[in-house]
């Protein structure tokens, strides 16, 4: 399936294209349109992150949210990320350090990278590490 978000990627538009890639479509292919494009243009493929779009922001939730919603994802370390995302993207009060690290970091990547689709090649693998250890780490307390 295609997947059609805007471009520049920060955020939620790695996160959600990691998502969407390890838990919900492996075969996912990424479009990435200019930031002004009209979401009920897009006829070939998903829209998400775009105004007014089910995958999309909702009150104080970002698209990962909507993801994780949409798609009934309700494993515990996804949840941590969920949260971690959340605040990174959503300009909360008082986020969690890791919140701020991940958007510093989301920040950077994309600043080293040539196009979106290198950011997210070079991105997946934090929120690999990142999963990978709340799942550790969650495996760990229930013992």
């Amino acid at each position: 399936m295609k997947w059609v978000t805007r471009e520049h990627v920060h955020v939620d538009r790695v996160a959600c294209p990691w998502l969407i890639k390890r838990f919900i479509d492996p075969d996912a292919v990424f479009e990435f349109v200019p930031r002004d494009t009209d979401p009920s243009t897009i006829t070939d493929g998903i829209p998400f992150d775009f105004k007014g779009v089910e995958l999309g922001h909702h009150g104080d939730k970002c698209s990962f949210d909507a993801f994780m919603e949409k798609y009934k994802l309700d494993d515990p370390a996804l949840k941590k990320i969920q949260q971690i995302v959340r605040e990174a993207d959503t300009h909360v009060e008082n986020p969690s350090p890791l919140a701020l690290a991940l958007k510093i970091l989301a920040r950077g990547y994309r600043m080293i990278s040539r196009d979106d689709y290198e950011t997210l090649e070079k991105e997946f693998p934090l929120y690999d590490a990142l999963y990978t250890y709340f799942k550790n780490e969650l495996e760990e307390e229930s013992r």
